[in-house]
């Protein structure tokens, strides 16, 4: 689109297809000309998400808004495929690279990505609380803030405890199984995880539960299947649940105690219910102007709590970018005073100045 803010994509062919391959938060789409003599070479993207972004597939004519880029199809009349970012947070670069600093997938590497954890607790990233570290993508690629809250509560871990604390706990009942039982193939070893979930283990099957039922949890725009994904969450956003803000800014939604390394001065903030709306007051009269924007917020309703949420959550950088700059209003002239009354005026003050004895 016009204002879309990624790369030109080169690639242009009368027949192709499109092939996706995800890991942790980015996905990798490959196009293909359906006739690779005939057309160009296969062209990779790399798709990072944000806060907002997603792919729908709607008539061409119909586009959504904030389609930022799109791929038609062949069919009469044709449907695009958008990639729509309404925040623009969301990227996508050209080739074929992941990013070089993410780790292991948490969903389609979780042995790797369990080894890489366990592996470098030593390194000074774990100093910080566990639900910091929950969002460092070296380590938990995949891990956002909502599957940070809902992993910690399931296992009653508070958010501020140690991230080290926390994980050489793993490492200890790892090697512990293995001494009592040194035939323990990895089969097995996965058989007891999912009887008795650990911290990593939940770090893949609590996203795994969201995939399954994906089309059903996440789609904003019917009302009943995005109800589905709030019933979902068991604490992230949900009444009754405290919250915090982590060093970076981020809300951590949980039950009971922060844990030892919660920000010092600051308390918990509880979610209550939300209340009935109060019955609305009788309307002035309409003016053009209250009129229009009656209109404007009829097109765009309300911020979800979620939406207020992500929001608070998101990057500050460029915030200000929208604010317009107001001028100074212009200094309007003195009005123009007689002689007579200039004189008169200053006689007045010479004798002020000799009654009150002069400054």
């Amino acid at each position: 689109s016009a204002v879309g803010r990624g790369p030109e994509v080169p690639f242009r062919s009368e027949a192709y297809g499109i092939s996706a391959v995800a890991r942790g938060k980015e996905l990798r789409l490959t196009l293909s000309a359906l006739d690779p003599a005939a057309g160009p070479p296969p062209q990779d993207l790399v798709f990072r998400f944000g806060m907002s972004g997603s792919f729908r597939l709607r008539p061409a004519a119909e586009l959504p808004r904030h389609a930022h880029l799109r791929f038609l199809t062949r069919e009469s009349p044709p449907r695009a495929l958008c990639f729509v970012d309404p925040r623009r947070f969301g990227s996508w670069r050209l080739g074929d690279a992941w990013q070089p600093e993410r780790g292991p997938c948490v969903v389609s590497e979780y042995q790797a990505f369990r080894e890489n954890v366990l592996k470098n607790l030593e390194d000074r990233a774990f100093d910080k609380p566990i639900c910091e570290v929950l969002l460092n993508q070296k380590y938990f690629n995949g891990i956002g803030n909502y599957l940070r809250a809902e992993i910690l509560y399931r296992l009653k871990i508070p958010p501020f405890e140690k991230a080290r604390t926390v994980l050489e706990a793993l490492k200890d009942q790892e090697q512990e199984r293995t001494k009592k039982d040194p035939s323990l193939t990895l089969s097995k070893k996965v058989k007891l995880r999912k009887e008795s979930p650990d911290l990593l283990e939940l770090c893949h099957t609590v996203p795994m539960e969201v995939i399954m039922a994906e089309k059903q949890l996440f789609d904003p725009e019917h009302s009943d299947n995005y109800a589905a994904f709030k019933n979902w969450l068991q604490c992230y956003l949900v009444p009754g649940m405290s919250s915090l803000r982590d060093r970076s800014g981020r809300t951590i939604w949980f039950q009971g105690e922060p844990g030892p390394m919660a920000p010092k001065g600051e308390a918990p903030r509880k979610k209550s219910p939300q209340l009935k709306a109060e019955p609305e007051a009788p309307s002035p009269e309409v003016t053009p102007r209250a009129s229009k924007r009656r209109r404007r917020a009829a097109v765009k309703p309300p911020k979800s709590e979620e939406e207020k949420e992500e929001e608070a959550d998101g990057p500050r950088k460029g915030r200000a970018r929208g604010r317009r700059k107001v001028a100074a209003a212009p200094a309007l002239p003195k009005p123009e005073v007689p002689p007579s009354v200039r004189r008169s005026r200053r006689t007045s003050a010479r004798r002020g100045k000799g009654e009150t004895g002069g400054p």
